[in-house]
């Protein structure tokens, strides 16, 4: 009797170890999964945030090259620079006012303002408004004192009384400095590009420069930033708020109530950092980003070779041509109206007859847009 009791006790005792022991390996089974499955997501949306911002540098790439583009070709205006020499102001507004509106009627760009000023930085004339001739401007835009300096072209997303991107052009006769040509461009444009993409762009410059940005004092603050853009997604901005921002910026990404937020500097023309572009996704957009073509591009819709085109052309930045301005000045002449070409295509001429005969083979070859040919040139 006493053996069957001790049996049965012993028999219990394994039951129970059986039982917790099968229960703790449960729980570990369990929390794999779950740290697998937690481990997994958090590499998905990592993969997929570097996606998305590698796609966004390329897309504010693309944004500053046109902008420049567009600067390049205006600055070489034959009768802007006859109205800087004579100092003719009227003429000059005329000029850019008319330059404004065709490129809004014909081209993609449609907040385009143009202003041109003098060689100490005071307004000469603009295309939006008159009145303001004369008035120094480098009081707020400390982005200048370089220009005085090296009167290179420049172009970057700048700080004044509001944040735009501006490309900033020497005006020459000869060697002679007649003045700078600026284009302006607000980031909204941008923004609604995104946005037709699924990304909700929060454009955030640091509150410092809100000493100078005299339009930008009542804009909404997230942090120490302030919001820039004026179309962003006003939903979106009290779950922005609600963000852990010192962990945020710390890290590459965050990710609450279905959105991935992440974070890229914003830097200006010199490569200062101004502040950040914050760039928001809902899970919608990123299954569909994750079904795309990952060859394709979906800011520019450019395939992984164009962007290495693009790539090797920052390396190689010159391509076939001696310097950029010869670059710049070939590749714009079927962008002009006709009425624009009559200068630049003799001063293109004059440039392309001190090239050899290989250098502009090479030139010819390089062009993907030209079908192949072979010849010999005479």
């Amino acid at each position: 009797m006493q053996v069957t009791k001790t049996r049965t006790k012993s028999k219990n005792y394994f039951n129970k170890l059986s039982f917790y022991a099968i229960f703790i390996i449960l729980i570990l089974l369990f929390a794999s999964v779950f740290f697998f499955v937690q481990n997994d997501k958090k590499d998905r949306l990592i993969s997929l945030g570097d996606h998305v911002v590698e796609n966004f540098r390329v897309g504010l790439d693309y944004e500053m090259v046109d902008l420049l583009s567009f600067s390049l070709a205006l600055s070489e205006d034959g009768e802007l620079k006859n109205a800087l020499a004579s100092d003719d102001e009227s003429k000059g507004y005329k000029i850019l006012s008319h330059i404004s509106e065709r490129f809004k009627k014909y081209t993609h760009i449609k907040s385009l303002r143009i202003q041109v000023l003098t060689p100490d930085f005071y307004i000469f004339a603009r295309s939006w408004n008159e009145g303001f001739e004369g008035m120094p401007i480098w009081w707020f835009r400390d982005d200048l004192d370089k220009l005085n300096r090296n009167h290179e072209p420049k172009v970057g997303m700048e700080t004044g009384r509001l944040l735009t991107f501006k490309a900033t052009i020497p005006i020459q006769s000869g060697l002679e400095i007649l003045g700078y040509l600026e284009v302006i461009k607000f980031i909204d444009e941008f923004s609604i590009k995104l946005r037709n993409r699924g990304v909700e762009l929060f454009a955030l410059m640091d509150e410092k420069y809100l000493e100078k940005a005299a339009l930008m004092r009542d804009f909404p603050r997230i942090d120490k930033y302030v919001v820039s853009n004026q179309n962003f997604n006003q939903q979106l901005l009290p779950k922005i708020e609600k963000l852990d921002w010192e962990t945020f910026l710390s890290k590459s990404y965050a990710y609450e109530e279905n959105i991935l937020y992440l974070h890229e500097p914003m830097y200006n023309g010199e490569g200062k950092q101004i502040g950040i572009y914050l760039l928001a996704v809902s899970d919608d957009t990123l299954k569909r980003f994750e079904t795309e073509d990952e060859s394709v591009s979906f800011f520019t819709q450019f395939s992984d070779d164009d962007i290495k085109k693009v790539v090797n052309a920052w390396e190689n930045p010159y391509g076939s041509f001696r310097n950029q301005y010869d670059k710049d000045l070939i590749e714009l002449l079927p962008k002009l109206q006709k009425e624009d070409k009559t200068g630049l295509e003799l001063e293109a001429k004059s440039i392309l007859r001190t090239y050899s005969k290989e250098e502009l083979i090479d030139m010819v070859l390089s062009n993907k847009h030209k079908e192949k040919k072979t010849g010999v040139i005479q």
